[in-house]
């Protein structure tokens, strides 16, 4: 992979073989055992950023959000060979920056040590460590089979 910094910004149209290439590059096959579904969830969120280095998509991040109360953080993704340079931060920080006047910022990420370093270096907090009994979260995942 190229040394140059990738351009970040917002990207609102990714062409379905570019995106299939970095979420199965992350190893993400619930999104690419179904392109027309990745495809579309990318097409109707409210903010899609990338990072393109050398032309070459190397990282993506989405936002779902009403814009004024809420914005849902998803799918921050960094191609393999570009880990470790920044490029998530950079990311990360392109959507809160967007929503910077949104009081309440969520997501949701696997239980790995290094996602909870790196989300708690961008200010995010587990719910139990919020504050005791104020928050609780709960999700539902319906088999869409």
């Amino acid at each position: 992979m190229d040394d140059t910094a990738p351009a970040i910004g917002p990207e609102p149209e990714i062409p379905v073989d570019e995106l299939l290439a970095l979420y199965q590059a992350v190893g993400w096959s619930a999104y690419t055992d179904s392109p027309d579904l990745l495809q579309a969830g990318v097409a109707g969120s409210s903010y899609v950023v990338t990072a393109r280095q050398g032309g070459k998509l190397v990282g993506l991040a989405r936002a779902m959000s009403d814009g004024a109360t809420i914005c849902y953080l998803q799918d921050v993704l960094v191609h393999p060979d570009a880990q470790r340079r920044g490029i998530g931060r950079a990311l990360v920080r392109a959507v809160l920056d967007r929503y910077r006047n949104v009081r309440q910022k969520v997501l949701l990420t696997d239980d790995e040590p290094g996602q909870r370093a790196f989300y708690e270096s961008l200010g995010y907090a587990e719910i139990r460590d919020y504050g005791p009994g104020t928050l609780r979260s709960f999700v539902r995942f319906d088999d869409q089979s």
